[in-house]
């Protein structure tokens, strides 16, 4: 019996207790590092120089049609008047700007739209967007090509138009098929609706359906949570994504303070240990701490778009861009009221406006070390060695070694075969590992980063 599989004390957190839920690294450095950039670069001088034959491209439409109460991405709810017109003109003068930035010859490998939610804009909207990655010079049907979807905007002519510009993946954000759970986590939809968007996609024939489901949610049971996998299960996804609830400042379900709450990380772990043995049960690959795949699914290559190495192109007002020595954005916030203002200052840029990066964070060779490790050790497979050396000239360890010694004092790390690779209790505890790799400065800035 594992540490994963065991009961945390209840109560006040214990010395030298490691709470397993503590960050998200779903990109490095998180954005509230970043910090505006004096003089602003030119992106002709940021890609310069940069490979460009392999490109990532990824478009952010920053609306939904309701704010769930843990989100805490970049989004507003609406868009009032003609706001998704004058958001799309942005972003093709945007597009423009960075065309002109990059060399001729540059070449896309992959591509995603992400919110907020894509399909909150209309069919006709939904083809302008396809067209603006298009004029970028991304080959949408030849590539994968990744979009974000809720039940309520996973309508017939969507899923159409999807299908038809070359979407091979769609992911469906369904978090709980139970209509309390749903209620409880601020994302007020029926069962019957979830289903009837399922419906829709499978007719779409889209190659890959991914389902996002949440474990820790106010109300949820062990029963209630293997019911909701059972639901999904029965559509077949090829790909399932098991996210544990966090609440964080400024969203709706803000209520929950810093203080580490070991009864509650005792739930969600549990939670995770039941869906993950039930969909490894259930013919699953697990890939990371969150990402199943079914084992006989197509594989589409990289789809963790926030992820990718460098070499990223970000189009919208919440979009990253990654070269080798600048991670960079617009503005970041979670308040509705600075969201709308970030967005109209996006929607107002002049073509001139988008030539030069806005805010950022310098990336060293320290911290593309960190990144390095942190992409690959969280993923089931582990880090080969010999590549994390053939890049960075040494060991990992001369760098990392006393974290990756602790991680295997505690269990959560092993060497095989000439990777580094996460115990199955690593695996369990991804989001406390990822954060002892940030270096002091990205810990200093986000420590000092005031939520907005």
């Amino acid at each position: 019996m594992t540490a994963v599989d065991l009961p945390l004390p209840t109560g006040v957190a214990p010395a030298g207790y490691v709470p397993p839920y503590q960050n998200y690294v779903y990109a490095y450095p998180h954005k509230t590092a970043y910090r505006p950039l004096h003089p602003r670069p030119a992106l002709t001088d940021l890609w310069a120089g940069e490979p460009q034959d392999a490109l990532s491209l990824y478009l952010h439409v920053p609306f939904c049609e309701v704010r769930c109460g843990f989100c805490n991405l970049f989004t507003r709810v609406g868009a009032p008047g003609e706001l998704t017109t004058r958001y799309l003109d942005a972003l093709e003068r945007q597009a423009e700007a960075v065309r002109e930035a990059l060399a001729p010859s540059a070449r896309f490998a992959t591509a995603a739209f992400g919110g907020g939610t894509p399909t909150y804009l209309t069919a006709a909207e939904l083809n302008r967007l396809c067209d603006t990655a298009e004029g970028m010079g991304a080959d949408l049907r030849a590539i994968p090509l990744s979009v974000e979807a809720s039940p309520a905007t996973a309508t017939a002519d969507r899923l159409a138009v999807l299908a038809e510009r070359g979407v091979t993946r769609l992911s469906l954000g369904v978090q709980s098929f139970d209509d309390t759970e749903a209620r409880a986590a601020v994302r007020p939809q029926r069962r019957s609706d979830v289903e009837t968007a399922l419906q829709r996609i499978r007719d779409a024939a889209i190659e890959v359906l991914n389902i996002d489901l949440i474990y820790g949610i106010d109300g949820q049971t062990p029963e209630s949570w293997i019911a909701s996998l059972d639901a999904a299960l029965a559509w077949r996804p090829e790909e399932l994504y098991l996210y544990p609830l966090y609440v964080r400042p400024l969203t709706g379900l803000a209520r929950r303070g810093g203080v580490p709450d070991p009864e509650w990380d005792a739930r969600r772990l549990d939670l995770y240990r039941r869906g993950r043995d039930h969909l490894i049960a259930s013919g699953y690959i697990q890939e990371s701490m969150r990402m199943f795949r079914r084992a006989d699914a197509p594989d589409l290559g990289p789809n963790d778009y926030a992820c990718q190495t460098d070499g990223m192109i970000g189009l919208g007002c919440g979009a990253r861009s990654y070269t080798r020595g600048l991670h960079y954005s617009f503005d970041y916030a979670v308040d509705a009221h600075e969201v709308r203002a970030i967005i109209d200052d996006y929607v107002a840029g002049t073509t001139a406006d988008f030539r030069r990066a806005v805010v950022g964070h310098a990336m060293t060779e320290d911290e593309a070390r960190r990144r390095h490790l942190l992409q690959s050790i969280l993923q089931a497979a582990g880090m080969p060695v010999a590549d994390y050396r053939s890049q960075f000239g040494a060991d990992p360890h001369e760098h990392f070694g006393t974290e990756l010694d602790r991680w295997s004092e505690r269990g959560w790390l092993l060497s095989d075969g000439g990777r580094l690779r996460l115990t199955t209790l690593g695996l369990a505890y991804s989001d406390a590992l990822g954060p002892e790799l940030f270096s002091p400065e990205v810990r200093a800035a986000m420590a000092e980063y005031e939520g907005r």
